[in-house]
């Protein structure tokens, strides 16, 4: 007689789910529609103000900003991260460049910052350059604005994508593109009409890797960003520690989570459609 083992396969993923997200997250949700109390926390008192202050000026254009740096950041990602995992993927030696795309992960996340600090400030390493061949006379302020964000999350980002990509691309059937090639295709017309669309399952995974942690950062836009440059994810921690607002705060993140489903749901809709195609 055969035991059934599924149960207990599955509790460990219940429990982790339950425990790290669903708990979380329902708790967040209920306190987006609680009143702010006199003292922070909050009120247990049911408020849809919380909701009405997304909708200010200054947050929107805090929203827009976001959008646009992860947006920005997730081209120029994605734009390194193809010809990267392309050239990973054909090469003899794959397992020690995939080494050394893991390598930053070895190293603290903060640390990894403050060194693009040590480049792109005023007395950093790209401006003492800069001064001792005569290109500029004074120093260029590189840091605090949104090049110096965009920067810090591609530098960031960039293994996530490359790693879903390497790894799409290393099962793709490269002699298709010979095919095309003498069917008339130029390596152009090969490359965005045979190669990307055989890769989209890859470069959805990398965009998704990318633009969900760029768009819910906080530690890069609060060392590299300046005041105009501030993000989502420093609002959620000035309101969590400063103005102790835990109802907007909770009604940030219960947004920030509806895009990041949003974005995962679409994703899965899209590759279910291709699975249906194929079959």
């Amino acid at each position: 007689m055969k035991k059934k083992y599924g149960i207990t396969y599955i509790t460990p993923f219940i429990l982790w789910t339950t425990l790290f997200f669903i708990l979380p997250t329902t708790i967040i949700f209920i306190y987006s529609f609680l009143k702010k109390a006199l003292y922070g926390g909050v009120d247990w008192q049911l408020s849809f103000k919380a909701y009405i202050d997304l909708f200010d000026i200054s947050l929107l254009k805090i929203f827009l900003n976001t959008s646009f740096v992860a947006i920005v950041s997730t081209i120029i990602t994605i734009f390194f991260a193809i010809p990267s995992a392309y050239y990973i993927a054909r090469s003899n030696h794959k397992d020690k460049l995939i080494f050394f795309i893991i390598i930053p992960f070895w190293t603290n996340f903060l640390v990894r910052i403050y060194s693009w600090i040590a480049i792109l400030g005023n007395n950093g390493l790209l401006n003492q350059i800069l001064l001792k061949f005569g290109i500029i006379d004074d120093y260029l302020m590189f840091l605090y604005n949104n090049g110096s964000i965009i920067t810090v999350m591609v530098y960031t980002y960039l293994p996530y994508a490359i790693l879903p990509l390497f790894s799409t691309i290393e099962k793709f059937d490269f002699s298709l593109l010979e095919a095309a090639r003498d069917l008339g295709a130029t390596k152009r017309e090969s490359i965005f009409k045979v190669f990307l669309p055989n890769i989209k399952t890859g470069i959805y995974t990398a965009m998704i890797f990318t633009f969900i942690p760029a768009f819910g950062n906080y530690a890069i836009p609060q060392l590299v960003g300046g005041i105009n440059s501030m993000m989502i994810g420093n609002v959620i921690s000035r309101e969590l520690m400063i103005t102790r607002n835990w109802p907007l705060a909770s009604a940030i993140s219960v947004f920030i989570t509806i895009i990041t489903v949003s974005g995962i749901l679409i994703f899965m809709n899209k590759n279910d459609k291709k699975k249906k195609v194929v079959l």
